[in-house]
């Protein structure tokens, strides 16, 4: 985890539920190809943030693990059940819609072709990411990629 202080997303806005709204708990899987290519999708029309691009997963529901959650919400999305979901980093985000902490799985294998139930749109990323915008709970996996992958551009810079 990157600590105890959440990355605050549009500092300036107004926070939904005040200072002690309670935490919403999330999946997101990082899909990641062997040549090493990740996917992104982009957030449906009607949701905070429609538009900017993401990692795919969704809230867990009353008595889910994060891997049953993930597994539920990426057949929802996308059309495909995931292989073994790796844990990999968890992230605390203060959005003004939400306080969420994302738990984020690495996902090497799965099968189905994808399928945008939702609307969304998808692509196959390498860094740096040429999608735009990137939702800001995004950039912090763009920044453990760009370390594990010793990538010497900056992450930032294109967002």
């Amino acid at each position: 985890m990157s600590g105890n202080v959440p990355l605050v997303a549009d500092p300036l806005a107004q926070r939904s539920g005040g200072a002690n709204r309670p935490v919403t708990e999330v999946a997101v899987g990082v899909l990641v190809r062997p040549d090493g290519t990740f996917l992104l999708t982009s957030r449906p029309d009607g949701k905070a943030y429609a538009g900017y691009w993401e990692f795919p997963g969704g809230k867990l529901e009353a008595g889910e693990s994060v891997e049953q959650a993930l597994r539920r919400e990426l057949d929802e999305e996308l059309g495909i059940a995931i292989g073994q979901a790796l844990p990999w980093k968890t992230e605390m985000v203060d959005y003004p819609h939400a306080l969420v902490r994302l738990h984020f799985c690495k996902v090497h294998e799965w099968t189905g072709q994808l399928q945008m139930r939702e609307g969304q749109q998808f692509a196959w990323q390498l860094l740096p990411v040429t999608v735009t915008p990137v939702l800001p709970g995004t950039v912090p996996v763009l920044d453990w990629f760009a370390q594990e992958r010793a990538y010497l551009g900056a992450t930032h810079g294109q967002l």
